[in-house]
């Protein structure tokens, strides 16, 4: 599983939430003037968020506990990014159908981090001696 992967821009996790950040920067470069400190900045710092907390946890892999709880904030920073999405959904700035394939694309992110939160074991760096 990760025996192949040596930089968190090789995880498929980070690729989508990459994606899906640039996706968000996108289509909301359209929202309007008053939402450009507010709404436009918490969706756009949240979905960037997934993937700095990505790259964070896969540089503390040797230590479980801290890869884990970096891969639990990348979750939440996607789960706020959905609602964030429901907002934006809700002020008419986007349609229905752009608010489902983000939260969409967000559950399949969120998934992923999941994944390897209960495979914990398979990415964490086992070492023969005790860092200092």
């Amino acid at each position: 599983m990760s025996n192949n992967i040596r930089d968190f821009r090789e995880l498929r996790v980070y690729d989508a939430a990459m994606d899906a950040a640039m996706k968000i920067f996108s289509i909301t470069a359209n929202f309007p003037s008053e939402e450009k400190y507010s709404l436009v900045d918490q969706v756009r710092r949240s979905s960037r968020s997934v993937c700095t907390n990505i790259a964070e946890a896969w540089r503390k892999r040797r230590y479980r506990a801290a890869f884990i709880a970096k891969l639990s904030d990348a979750e939440s920073e996607a789960a706020e990014t959905q609602v964030w999405m429901d907002f934006s959904g809700k002020c008419g700035y986007l349609g229905n159908e752009v608010v489902i394939e983000i939260r969409g694309i967000y559950d399949q992110i969120i998934a992923g981090l999941i994944q390897m939160i209960r495979n914990a074991d398979n990415w964490t760096i086992r070492t023969k001696e005790k860092m200092v």
